[in-house]
């Protein structure tokens, strides 16, 4: 488990604020998980004075005090009137009986005591969705009421924090000082939401700094905490979360409270009301559906005292005019990877337009950066944020867009993220292309999978693997005639996106071109059960890992070392003049075939390892036998796979053991040298 350390000796707690609706008891547990998984040991959460009369609330903060206390330090804000003892029926008003807040805190100190050191009073006091002031002009009441509640949670043995102003507002405070409620206060909170509620925000140091003015002023000492801060990715800018994470590490507070660890989900209202704020839904490390956002991830990987160190997470917004460069989405993937270095290589500027979505891509811009400096321009940003790619589209000499949520068992899983990035994100792509002046041309990587799982080509079968029984496609493989039959979220994102970039040749008339590729491995994969198989067979037997297999292990493919395919996009974009508006089948062709069974005898050879093999159900849509037929590409250009597959095992193999640091097989003989 990471543990989030302090920057340095002097840098604030940093904790979490998550709410907890009553019944959220699995929403509870995964959140502790998360707190596992973070090193998080603080958590501040609301406790409803208005819920605690509905029938099962009582219940349901016995079990979430018992079930979060063995794992974080808790903050409880207090908070919430009961409607029906309200000066107006609605949990922001006071209550008719001021003393009522403090009887409540009492019960809370007895009942709850054991689990929590300090007491959060209210929270966005001077917020009108929070407390409508205006049922208190003077905030006469307010004092009141927390002036009892303060000085009882004080002689109960608590320490108090005044609940959090939003805004950051001195001159609310200094009112607060003025009728005496500093006097049974500890600490004092401030929220801040730079640049998504705050438009006009002048930075920690000035607000914090306005503060503590106002508090010497008057001569108090008390803390002050920034209780609730956070950025909004509702635009899907996760970068810009990332950096105002790291803002606020650097204030000059006692403790520091990040909003929040998931995103709200859609069928809930805020306090303000049902969906009347989009902003209010997209605060989350995470979102609803269980996706980690950037700055989660980095979180879990190298933990809050590295925060600073990332300097490969790098966002232009404003992009230089005249600056020329060749744009590859999804290029820190291992397919852009590869092909930035060949252009770079060159001598070319090249642009990487990443999200970082998948695990382990971070090495990769690590890797390129280091070896070729300032030629390489990187803009990590999700493909959707519309007016970011428009500006880096026009810019672009070229496009290869290689962006995309690449497996079909997470299309399954989760469709909705398999629809914005392959098929909304590639319709975006392509109108900026079309609204930019020059209109760069587009290589585009589809998949075989658009052709469905090809259940009408007869098979046979033999000890090893399956083939067509038509001569002619044993011998040349498939070709782009077959009709498509989309199969799966992932064939359905990416067949319609392989059709939308078609169509806009033919309508728009852009220089676009199709791959429709087959299995591609190489250095630079990270390769996962679900996708860049040839990589996680490989890396499975140099860890001494178990291999499922799905189906009988007879399924064939014909693999394609990924320097063939470089090579591919290369003459592609030398004649993408003639080649617009086409479709291509890119793979290993036949001569480069193996079926699962054949690759993980030859994994066995090259690797000098005995494998731990299982066999599962067949997957649904899975093809018994895929082979490119290249010929189409081969005659438009020349190309013409120069790997043979015990070759290009080889050469990942050798990359693997250098990547992860082990010992290279005695049996691995002198190869072609690979760049890794």
């Amino acid at each position: 488990m990471n543990e989030l350390k302090n920057i340095n000796e002097n840098s604030p707690a940093l904790g979490i604020l998550e709410w907890f609706r009553p019944g959220e008891y699995d929403e509870v547990r995964n959140a502790i998980e998360d707190f596992n998984k973070l090193g998080i040991k603080h958590l501040r959460t609301g406790i409803s004075w208005a819920d605690w009369y509905v029938e099962g609330t009582k219940e349901w903060y016995d079990w979430l005090f018992a079930e979060l206390d063995p794992h974080v330090e808790i903050l409880p804000c207090f908070l919430y009137t009961p409607p029906s003892i309200g000066e107006m029926a609605k949990t922001s008003a006071p209550p008719k009986d001021l003393k009522a807040y403090a009887d409540f805190i009492d019960e809370m100190i007895t009942r709850y005591g054991q689990y929590f050191e300090w007491v959060e009073l209210w929270n966005e006091p001077n917020n009108k969705v929070e407390y409508d002031f205006t049922l208190d002009y003077s905030w006469n009441k307010f004092s009141t009421m927390i002036g009892m509640a303060a000085h009882w949670a004080q002689k109960r043995g608590k320490k108090t924090l005044l609940g959090g102003m939003s805004p950051i507002d001195p001159n609310w405070l200094q009112m607060m000082i003025e009728q005496n409620v500093l006097d049974c206060i500890d600490a004092i909170g401030i929220h801040g939401f730079p640049h998504v509620f705050d438009q006009q925000w002048r930075g920690w140091k000035v607000n914090i700094q306005s503060i503590r003015e106002v508090l010497d002023k008057f001569g108090y000492k008390q803390e002050i905490w920034i209780s609730e801060a956070g950025f909004s990715t509702w635009q899907n800018d996760e970068v810009k979360q990332y950096q105002e994470f790291k803002n606020v590490l650097n204030a000059n507070a006692g403790r520091i409270y990040w909003y929040s660890l998931k995103d709200l989900d859609p069928k809930n209202s805020t306090v303000g009301g049902y969906h009347l704020d989009e902003r209010e839904y997209f605060f989350g490390l995470k979102k609803t559906d269980g996706t980690k956002k950037l700055l989660y991830k980095l979180l879990e990987k190298d933990g809050v005292e590295k925060i600073h160190q990332q300097d490969y997470i790098n966002k232009q917004y404003k992009i230089q005019e005249g600056e020329k460069y060749t744009l590859i989405t999804g290029g820190a993937g291992f397919i852009g990877t590869n092909l930035a270095s060949r252009f770079l290589s060159e001598g070319k500027k090249v642009m990487i337009y990443d999200s970082l979505f998948r695990d382990g891509v971070e090495e990769n811009l690590q890797w390129l950066r280091k070896k070729y400096g300032e030629r390489l321009l990187v803009q990590i940003s999700d493909i959707n944020e519309t007016r970011i790619l428009q500006q880096c589209v026009n810019n672009a000499s070229e496009v290869f867009h290689l962006c995309a949520q690449v497996a079909v068992t997470s299309s399954v899983s989760n469709p909705i993220h398999d629809f914005n990035v392959n098929l909304s994100g590639t319709f975006h792509l392509l109108e900026a292309i079309r609204k930019s002046k020059h209109q760069p041309p587009l290589v585009f990587t589809s998949t075989n999978k658009v052709y469905g799982n090809l259940q009408d080509v007869e098979m046979v079968e033999n000890e090893t693997r399956y083939h067509p029984a038509d001569a002619q496609m044993k011998k040349y493989g498939i070709n782009e005639k077959i009709p498509l039959d989309f199969h799966s979220p992932y064939g359905c994102s990416k067949g319609a996106a392989d059709q939308y970039i078609l169509d806009y040749s033919r309508t728009y008339g852009l220089k676009t071109a199709v791959f429709r590729m087959s299995c591609i491995y190489g250095p630079h994969q990270f390769g996962t059960e679900d996708q860049g198989w040839v990589a996680h067979f490989l890396i499975s037997a140099l860890e001494d890992k178990p291999v499922t297999i799905y189906g009988n292990g007879k399924q064939v493919r014909d693999i394609l070392f990924v320097e063939d395919l470089i090579d591919a996009f290369m003459l592609a974009h030398k004649n993408i003049d003639k080649l617009a508006g086409q479709v291509f089948n890119i793979g290993g062709g036949p001569e480069n075939t193996v079926s699962l069974l054949e690759i993980l005898e030859i994994i066995r050879d090259k690797a000098g390892k005995e494998m731990d093999i299982s066999f599962e159900d067949w997957r649904t849509g899975d093809q018994f036998y895929y082979v490119s037929n290249t010929n189409k590409f081969k005659e438009a250009t020349g190309w013409k796979p120069r790997y043979s597959v015990e070759e290009g095992v080889e050469n990942l193999l050798k990359w693997l053991c250098v990547n992860r640091n082990i010992e290279l097989p005695e049996n691995l003989t002198p190869n072609k040298k690979v760049a890794i």
